[in-house]
């Protein structure tokens, strides 16, 4: 479980949280635990990030697959710095007052690709609701970066919504990102606990501007289950986003990162997992990843490969 306090500094890492009360912790299954990371790989790819001063959000949200995934030299960066100005009740990434962009990153950014040999890289962010547009324009960079020193490397970003930010999402569409990626997160009934800073519909709405703009962009969006939702409140969400055009579905059971975040309802059975699957699929969905251990951009590479061969054969019919 990661915690509160951010050992490498005097930080308080979730400051709007310290004071709320410990909420019970339930034992993880047999089914979605995972070993410490260890191999050469991954002391590898951890090399890389340190060396080139990046963040990933790997570390920053304590995904458990980061063992598996940096030992293929698989890594998610967090651009835009590590500290957030939203304070999602379920996420570990830390908040408070970010600190100024660094424009350096873009070409950083670019150079691991090249050094990691990428085929497909993943781009996140904080959300930056203290820039104007965002930051709208640093995805831009970064994107454009990559195209020119890795031109055969696919891009997905995974944005924040960019609430009140006018038409900065266009900027990020017209660069043309290989897929788009945009995380509903829960049911809209649980927005004002889990995700108050923002608005169900609005995150709905961006998705579908993706579609609007640039059909040919592959749209991607995600969901945690085990916060208290209801199978038929997920079937709802799948055919909102089905409405919006969404292409691939990830659904992935939530882990508390403390004692002060959301608390964990129940853990989700593989088997129930797998129902979600077939369900999403009947719904039209070209991809769906639905498991334990699923996350955005865990095996995004292998993943865009199906989601393109998928279209392919939708289109050859």
């Amino acid at each position: 479980m990661a915690t509160l306090i951010d050992m490498n500094s005097d930080r308080v890492r979730h400051p709007e949280k310290a004071h709320k009360p410990d909420t019970e912790v339930l034992r993880k299954p047999k089914w979605i635990r995972v070993k410490a990371p260890t191999s050469k790989g991954y002391a590898e790819t951890r090399k890389i990030v340190k060396d080139k001063g990046l963040v990933t959000v790997c570390e920053e949200a304590a995904c458990p697959n980061i063992g598996e995934c940096w030992e293929k030299s698989h890594a998610t960066f967090m651009v835009l710095g590590e500290i957030c100005t939203r304070a999602c009740a379920f996420c570990n990434v830390a908040t408070g007052l970010p600190q100024a962009v660094d424009a350096y990153e873009p070409t950083k950014i670019a150079e691991a690709v090249v050094e990691m040999k990428l085929k497909h890289v993943v781009i996140t962010s904080v959300d930056r609701d203290d820039l104007a547009d965002g930051g709208a324009q640093h995805f831009v960079d970064v994107i454009k970066a990559i195209r020119e020193k890795s031109p055969a490397t696919t891009i997905e970003i995974l944005t924040p919504d960019f609430l009140r930010k006018g038409d900065a999402p266009n900027m990020v569409i017209d660069a043309k990102p290989d897929v788009f990626n945009h995380n509903l997160e829960t049911v809209p009934r649980l927005y004002l606990k889990i995700r108050p800073g923002a608005r169900y519909f609005h995150s709905l709405r961006l998705l579908e501007k993706v579609k609007d703009r640039d059909p040919s962009q592959f749209t991607k969006s995600g969901l945690m289950v085990g916060l208290g939702e209801t199978k038929e409140e997920i079937m709802q969400v799948m055919d909102d986003m089905r409405s919006a055009g969404v292409d691939f579905l990830t659904i992935g059971q939530y882990l508390q990162p403390t004692r002060k975040h959301a608390k964990l309802e129940r853990f989700v059975t593989p088997e129930e997992f797998k129902s979600y699957e077939t369900i999403a699929r009947a719904k039209g969905f070209l991809m769906v990843s639905a498991s334990p251990l699923t996350r955005s951009s865990y095996h995004a590479d292998s993943d865009f490969a199906q989601l393109r061969a998928a279209r392919d054969a939708q289109l050859a019919r």
